[in-house]
């Protein structure tokens, strides 16, 4: 299917048909924002997302049947990606949470979501993710950030599972990093966007977009929140 390209293509997955109601209002009522789609559960969701190739998936973890998890790392696999040409390869992620499942929003980055929100998450705020994210510019917000931070200081989950060679590993891969790279990926591992990081180490927008490309290329990279990752990964502020 298609629209206009100049509206973003959101589908909703969540087993919460009163979070659905709540997304599908406030995305709704954004000018530039189409809610095309919702489903209840992972496997809906996956086939919802192949019917209307939206632009971006607001993904619930926890849900019966397939969770968000699983479904996340099916949608952004090499193989689907193929599956859905050139519109779905674009296709970005976000995944909703409460908190209360650390490890799989762990897990969630590391499969290639673009983020991740509270469910109570403002709404001027939540709209301004969507757009964020449907141009390129993964979101982590700081007080995500923050628990993400604790949740590898602490050891916790998956994390534990691959302790000290899993920091070596990205303690090794940020010493390929210039300074300045250095000083980008530090402030995308602290949920800054191109235009906080701007301001902060007096760069033009356009030149912290260069340094944030070599970055991702240097470490590998598939996205922003995966530059935060190996950050948090070597325990660096």
């Amino acid at each position: 299917m298609t629209g206009d390209p100049w509206r973003t293509r959101v589908v909703i997955v969540d087993d919460d048909a009163l979070v659905r109601a709540g997304l599908r209002m406030i995305l709704g009522g954004a000018p530039d924002l189409d809610v095309v789609a919702e489903a209840g559960d992972g496997i809906a969701g996956e086939r919802v997302v192949d019917e209307h190739r939206p632009d971006v998936v607001l993904m619930d973890i926890r849900m019966p049947r397939r969770d968000g998890l699983e479904t996340t790392r099916a949608l952004l696999s090499e193989g689907a990606r193929a599956v859905r040409g050139a519109r779905g390869d674009d296709l970005k992620v976000i995944v909703l949470t409460t908190f209360d499942a650390d490890d799989m929003v762990v897990q969630a980055l590391r499969a290639g979501a673009h983020g991740f929100l509270l469910k109570d998450t403002e709404p001027r705020r939540l709209v301004e993710a969507v757009r964020l994210v449907a141009t390129g510019e993964p979101i982590l917000s700081p007080s995500v950030t923050a628990t993400l931070m604790a949740h590898v200081a602490t050891g916790g989950g998956a994390v534990a599972d691959a302790g000290d060679r899993r920091r070596a590993d990205a303690e090794a891969r940020l010493a390929t990093l210039t300074d300045r790279e250095r000083e980008v990926a530090l402030a995308i591992g602290r949920g800054l966007s191109n235009a906080d990081i701007s301001r902060e180490l007096y760069l033009s927008v356009p030149t912290v977009k260069a340094h944030v490309s070599r970055v991702l290329d240097k470490l590998g990279a598939d996205n922003r929140v995966q530059i935060a990752i190996v950050v948090h990964d070597a325990a660096l502020p």
